[in-house]
């Protein structure tokens, strides 16, 4: 019963190419890092794309590359300068772990990106996917790309009941789609499906099944519960944080701080906070305490933000100071503009 299984899935998804190829062809959006295959460039794009909407991507991506243009540009970048181009992505490991591995390129392939899986996925901050989509697109390595939107297209076409979130799941689903990619271009089928994903078979509300070039092996369609696949693991529920933020002004200058290397925002900029919610007195208070002369509370401000896994609620105190304390950094409009990156749970009290 196995071989038989394992004979019907490869019959199925054998058929996609032929299917899928010419429509992406055919409607593939043009977006920036289409435009060659230089590694770096596709690098640096599917990095950017993880966990990030396509048009949030496409001006940071115009920037980074002006600012950095070559792996051995970012392999020596300032650390400040670095995250200042990735202010506001997010998950900024991210663009650490591409500094990190753009230095193991320099250092033992001689700025040249690697040319084999096995040395693409060992770079740090590459896992299974990415080294799938950067071979493939770059180098015609007959390897898959599985991100979200490919186990989507996946478990609709199949209509699989296992959860995608398990890992095991995943392999497998890896393992039978790499069938596919001998005797084709592995780059464009791997693009092609993620495609898919992201206009057609989409992750909230009704795909477009209508418009799909594999509508006629989709099993989920045929049964008519497309929404009940992928079939995902209940997510835990975020812990909820309270703080206390201060918007320290002292003329155009504006009060900042490096948190610690470890982590959440590990080694980013940070607005001046503390744990729990203090009222204005306590503030003013603890501000008065760190040295830098409180003039005056002129308001405060409620904000939250979602993290993966936690939630912070917030109350920000904007507090014009007389003395600049030697506690914070205070950055002036130059600085704040060229090297201090702050996240968005900070950077929103100042829109």
């Amino acid at each position: 019963m196995k071989f038989i299984k394992n004979y019907e899935v490869h019959t199925l998804l054998g058929q996609i190419p032929a299917l899928i190829l010419p429509w992406y062809r055919a409607n593939a959006r043009e977006l920036p890092w289409r435009r060659d295959q230089d590694p770096y460039r596709v690098w640096l794009s599917e990095i950017m794309l993880q966990q990030t909407r396509v048009e949030a991507v496409r001006g940071y991506y115009t920037r980074f590359l002006d600012a950095l243009p070559t792996i051995p540009a970012l392999a020596q970048a300032d650390d400040d300068r670095l995250l200042k181009l990735w202010e506001g992505l997010g998950y900024y490991n991210r663009a650490k772990n591409l500094k990190r591995a753009a230095q193991v390129i320099v250092t033992e392939y001689g700025g040249v990106f690697p040319h084999t899986h096995r040395e693409i996925l060992a770079l740090p901050g590459i896992g299974p996917y990415t080294a799938g989509a950067i071979g493939s697109i770059c180098f015609g390595l007959p390897y898959p790309a599985v991100d979200g939107n490919v186990l989507r297209v996946y478990a609709r076409l199949m209509a699989t009941t296992d959860c995608v979130d398990i890992p095991a799941v995943r392999m497998q689903i890896t393992e039978n789609l790499s069938h596919l990619y001998h005797g084709t271009d592995p780059g464009a089928l791997n693009q092609a499906i993620m495609e898919l994903g992201a206009t057609i078979c989409l992750p909230n509300g009704a795909p477009r099944c209508g418009d799909c070039p594999l509508v006629s092996l989709c099993r989920a369609q045929a049964a008519g519960t497309q929404l009940a696949y992928p079939v995902r693991a209940k997510k835990k529920a975020r812990r909820m944080e309270e703080k206390t933020v201060f918007i320290l002004t002292s003329g155009e200058t504006l009060a900042v701080e490096k948190r610690g290397d470890t982590g959440l925002l590990g080694g980013l900029w940070a607005l001046p906070n503390v744990p729990g919610q203090l009222d204005e007195d306590a503030a003013l208070a603890l501000a008065a305490s760190w040295g830098v002369e409180p003039l005056e509370l002129t308001r405060s401000s409620q904000k939250k933000h979602v993290f993966t896994h936690v939630e912070w609620h917030m109350i920000g105190y904007y507090i014009q100071c007389r003395t600049q304390s030697a506690r914070f950094v205070w950055a002036d409009k130059d600085m704040r503009s060229d090297r201090v990156a702050l996240p968005t749970a900070f950077r929103q009290f100042l829109g």
